[in-house]
């Protein structure tokens, strides 16, 4: 059987130590996982590298809230793709489409660009998931030079994808990667290596700890409306993907 890629999808610098603890093979580094991932920060991709030396892919996503961005913030995409490629990511991970949730081919080509110039891998992330023609897409992705595609086969999770997964790799035929995430864990990860036939998984598996250090004014948040308890923050669970990736393929 052909070996298996783990990539961990990681919102901090100490989430990428703890996935190269347990044996990932890649990352994906974001800020507000919350949100589906933003771009990160300069100082955590170096931290990350500088630390782990292991590969990582960068999140550029100027906020949250779908994927057809004003002006400027593309202006403010293109310049956190500069910064993040001059500061040693291994890759751009990125999505752009059109109000009607068709692909913009030419802001996908401008990052793409950027990246290949610069000799480094890109990702076009699960924006794909919503597109109306995933097959359409491809092909274009393909004719940019893309190097893979995130996608939970347009499903809210990726093991009910799987056959949609399945059919993009088949139709890939190895011009551009397929990467299944979203909803992976131990209890289902190796149905759904099986039923895709994929070389490549994309996960999260987080456990939290604690900060007392707001605990004289239990009253206070700093968040929205959700108000999430202030004394906790999650943190890759190094344990449980090191027992993922001690079970994979190859």
């Amino acid at each position: 059987m052909s070996s298996v890629i783990l990539e961990v999808c990681c919102g901090s610098a100490d989430d990428v130590i703890q996935a190269h603890k347990a044996g990932a093979h890649r990352v994906e580094l974001n800020s507000n996982l919350f949100h589906g991932g933003l771009t990160p920060t300069i100082g955590e991709l170096v931290v990350a590298k500088r630390e782990t030396g292991m590969k990582i892919m960068t999140m550029v996503r100027p906020r949250e809230g779908g994927f057809c961005y004003t002006d400027a913030e593309f202006a403010t995409a293109i310049e956190d793709a500069k910064q993040l490629l001059a500061n040693g990511t291994d890759g751009l991970v990125f999505g752009f489409l059109h109000q009607d949730g068709t692909l913009d081919k030419e802001r996908t080509r401008i990052l793409a660009e950027l990246a290949q110039e610069a000799g480094k891998e890109t990702v076009f992330h699960r924006a794909i998931d919503v597109v109306p023609d995933w097959k359409e897409v491809l092909d274009v992705l393909i004719e940019l030079g893309i190097t893979r595609v995130l996608t939970s086969g347009q499903e809210p999770d990726v093991s009910l994808g799987t056959d949609t997964v399945r059919e993009m790799i088949q139709y890939a035929a190895g011009r551009i990667q397929i990467l299944p995430g979203a909803g992976i864990t131990a209890r289902n990860m190796d149905r759904i290596i099986s039923e895709t036939g994929c070389d490549q998984i994309h996960l999260a598996a987080h456990k939290t700890l604690s900060d007392t250090s707001v605990n004289n004014n239990r009253a206070i948040y700093y968040g929205g409306a959700l108000y999430p308890p202030e004394d906790r923050f999650s943190v890759i669970d190094s344990d449980y993907i090191g027992g993922m990736v001690g079970r994979l393929p190859g």
